[in-house]
Parts: structure tokens; sequence; C-alpha cells
């Protein structure tokens, strides 16, 4: 490559490139382990190099493949040996509406996928969700297994105790993760936080309904696009809530310009409790208090989630910054905090 030109490496980029477009392949594939060694292997053959065909991408390939990685666990399992290892369990749904259920081997050599289970009979049935972990624990090894992570549903923590009883060196304990995360959807239960949350959600879709009104909006200088809430996932409320804090005085001036005062749109029935709203500073208060109560949990939920760090030093200490956080807001009023503090001691206390 030292010796190539300008134009013969643009060349090949446009080559590289042309493909990311015509397939639709994630431009962050680029930022794979495997994508510059690939571009290596084929450079060091040269010219005249004919990629592997469909064929054999899908069948002797992906057969080499498979046997490289059950090499890689193999591999694992000696350190299973030594050091001991945690089973994590990850309930999801896919498309079809199925609930599927992933294990996962977490050792100090790294996190390795066992098997996935389609658990639709399962799920519910406790004595079948215990012999299914025993199962997985066999599988792994009784006496490398010294932790069971999972859900902290109730079955999950019934079956999690069958399995301590059956096997006494291997303890239960609750995702932290899934717990922030129940901690977020009871909060963002409460009468005047889903309050709130459905009056900003109303703004984001009055807004984003006329795109007449969006353009003026995209205009304005620094403008960035109001985030909406995920259906399933409740950090992303809390997220919704902060953005369209972020761009109060963006829609204050939205409602106040003769662009919006002389358009049709304001003389509509949903757009006066649009301005309403807008106009309420009882409203953007409120939001700010629950945004600043908010910011420490779901800063710890995304330390939880990461991967490129051990989180479990920041877990406890984490928790604790949030409560004095929400009392700091509150002045230490136990009368307007002791609702907050409640649900993250029926759900973190007692479950961690």
């Amino acid at each position: 490559m030292g010796f190539a030109g300008k134009d013969v490496i643009h060349k090949a980029d446009l080559a590289v490139a042309r493909l990311f477009y015509d397939c639709c392949i994630p431009f962050n594939c680029t930022n794979s382990f495997y994508y510059q060694p690939m571009i290596d292997a084929i450079a060091a053959i040269g010219s005249g190099y004919k990629g592997p065909s469909y064929y054999a991408i899908r069948s002797n390939l992906l057969h080499e493949m498979k046997k490289e990685v059950e090499l890689l666990v193999a591999n694992f399992r000696n350190f299973w040996k030594e050091t001991g290892c945690t089973i994590m369990t990850d309930g999801w749904q896919d498309q079809r509406n199925r609930q599927l259920i992933n294990f996962l081997v977490y050792s100090p050599k790294g996190v390795t996928f066992v098997r996935f289970v389609d658990a639709c009979d399962v799920i519910k049935d406790v004595k079948t969700l215990c012999n299914l972990f025993i199962e997985l624990v066999e599988f792994v090894g009784v006496n490398n297994v010294v932790h069971l992570v999972t859900d902290n549903a109730a079955n999950y923590k019934v079956a999690g105790a069958m399995l301590n009883e059956k096997f006494l060196s291997i303890y239960w304990s609750p995702c932290a993760a899934h717990c922030l995360n129940l901690i977020l959807g009871d909060i963002g239960k409460m009468d005047h936080v889903s309050t709130l949350a459905k009056s900003a959600s109303d703004i984001t879709k009055f807004v984003y309904n006329h795109g007449f009104l969006l353009a003026w909006l995209r205009k304005r200088r620094g403008w960035k696009e109001i985030i909406r809430p995920g259906a399933t996932r409740f950090a992303t409320t809390f997220i919704a809530l902060k953005s369209t804090h972020e761009h109060k005085h963006d829609l204050q001036a939205l409602v106040t310009s003769t662009y919006f005062i002389d358009s049709r749109y304001y003389r509509d029935r949903k757009a006066n409790r649009f301005v309403e709203v807008v106009m309420d500073n009882r409203f953007w208060n409120d939001c700010a208090i629950i945004v600043n109560i908010m910011a420490p949990l779901i800063r710890l939920l995304r330390i939880i989630d990461a991967d490129d760090k051990s989180s479990l030093p920041y877990v406890y200490d984490g928790m604790r910054r949030a409560r004095k956080t929400i009392k700091c807001v509150f002045m230490n009023k136990k009368s307007m905090y002791k609702s907050y503090t409640r649900v993250i001691k029926q759900r973190w206390d007692k479950q961690l």
C-alpha cells in the first residue's frame, strides 16, 4: 500500500463503499475487529482473487466457522474450571411473539453464548423453569457454576431459590439492569409523572404530525430532533422528557411567532392544548425536577449495561448517589421525596 497512488487507493475505497451502499450494510461494520484483517488477507493475495460464492459462505465456510467457535468455547471451559463462572439468562420476545431465553456464561475470560430455548410453555411454570436451569448447570458443570443471574420476576426468583436448594454452592441474584428498569417503570406509572410524560408526548406528536411546523423548527440554529420514547424501554420515557425540556425555548418561540399564529393550524382545536402546555411554566419546571431526579438512575443504568468495564463497584454507590440527589432536589423534605425513595426501596433493597 505504501507504493500505491492516491487515485488507486481512492478507487479501492469506492469499491468497498459501493458494496456497503448496494447491500445496505450498516456502516458500523467498519468498526468490526474482523474488518481490517479481511482487507489485509485480500490485499496479500493481490489482484485476481475471487471472493467466496454464496454457496461457500452458507455451507462449507459456515461449518468451518462453527468448528472454530466450538474450539473457542472448549477453551473457555478450562477457565470455567479454574475461576468459576456465572450463568446469565436474558428473556426476550421475538417478532412472532415467542418467549425466548438466551443463556450465557460469564467468566473473567469473557462472555460465552451457550444456547437459547423457546420458553413459551416454560416461562410461567416455576418447576419447569428450575429444571431448565438445572440442565444448563449440568451442561456447564456443577462444580464450575457459582452464580445464577436472571430477571427479577417472581417465577425466576422462586426457581433460583429451588436451584440453590439443590446446589448449595450456587447462588441466585436478580439482574441489576432489569431491577433499575423496573424502578424507572414504577416511577413512570406515578400519576404526576405519567401526566407529564403524556403532555410531553402530545407536544412531540403535534409537532411531528404537522410538517409545516416541523420545517420551521428545523431551520432554528442548533436544532436537534426530539427523542420519542420506545414502547418497551422505560428509560426512554425520561430521556424523551429530557429531550422535550431541552426544546423549551424553540417550542415557545414557535407558538409566539407570526408564522404559527397566522397559519391555519393556530385555529385547530388541538393547537389550543399544544399552546397551553408549551406556555405553561409549571409544566416545564416539573419536567426539570423529574429530569434531575432520574438523571442519576439513567446514568447508573448506562454504566451497568456497558460492556467495557466492570460495573459492580459502581452499582451500590450509584444508587446511594441517586437517593441523595432525589433528596437534594426536594430540599430534604421527606413528604415530597418519600414516594420516589419508596419505589427504590421496594424494588432495590428487597431484591439486591
